[in-house]
């Protein structure tokens, strides 16, 4: 197939949104300039599951939970990335610019917070894309797309937490590229699969393991590696 063939199937599914996803992120010139409350410590932002309602989600909740519970007397605020999280995977682009809008905000006006990304499963996608370098050739990027995440943007970036991220096979079936985390956020980054788990793992079928991360020791050991790197 032709990389501009290529090309137009992605602009109907998750390759197109998602991929595009994957490129984007530098600071706006546009970001708001004011905030209602005091700048926390710590800030959480997450992305939820596919047909999670709107919220942080099972997992985040929990892994929010579990940092607020190492963090004494900082303080820790949290942000549930704003997008469907439906089957319909094109729209989990929506998320991605959600998120960035969020985190360029914060940079913005409380450039001494320490900034924590995280997401499960569609929501891991999500953010692995916002940090990922740029994608490759033959995928459409819509316009306002500006490119791969800024070292600027990465010094405020402290730590990512991931769970359940989907495999290079099954990106692939929905015609994006693989979830690679940015270079910039690599060594600040703990990606969570658990056993069992044939989403992340890769494999098929389908894997009940996938939906119990919130059920797990992973939200505890993921909030550990954050503490190691904000507390």
């Amino acid at each position: 197939m032709s990389t501009s063939a290529r090309a137009r199937r992605l602009s109907t599914g998750i390759g197109a949104l998602l991929g595009v996803a994957a490129a984007v992120f530098t600071l706006c010139a546009g970001a708001p300039t004011a905030t209602a409350e005091p700048c926390a410590d710590v800030d959480v932002t997450f992305a939820r599951g596919t047909t999670e309602p709107p919220g942080l989600g099972a997992v985040g909740q929990a892994f929010v939970d579990e940092v607020r519970a190492r963090a004494g007397t900082r303080t820790v605020s949290d942000y549930a990335v704003n997008y469907p999280a439906s089957n319909d995977f094109p729209t989990a682009s929506d998320g991605v610019v959600d998120a960035i809008d969020h985190i360029n905000t914060m940079a913005a006006n409380c450039p001494k917070t320490k900034l924590v990304l995280g997401g499960s499963s569609q929501g891991a996608a999500v953010i692995g894309y916002v940090t990922g370098p740029a994608i490759p050739p033959g995928y459409i990027v819509p316009a306002g797309i500006n490119g791969p995440m800024s070292a600027q943007t990465a010094e405020h970036i402290a730590a990512v937490a991931l769970f359940g991220t989907p495999s290079d096979g099954v990106v692939a079936t929905l015609g994006a590229p693989p979830v690679v985390i940015g270079p910039l956020v690599a060594d600040k980054t703990i990606d969570i699969c658990l056993p069992g788990d044939v989403i992340c793992a890769g494999g098929g079928g389908i894997s009940l393991v996938h939906g119990n991360y919130a059920h797990t020791q992973a939200p505890a050991e993921a909030a550990d590696f954050v503490a190691q790197r904000v507390f």
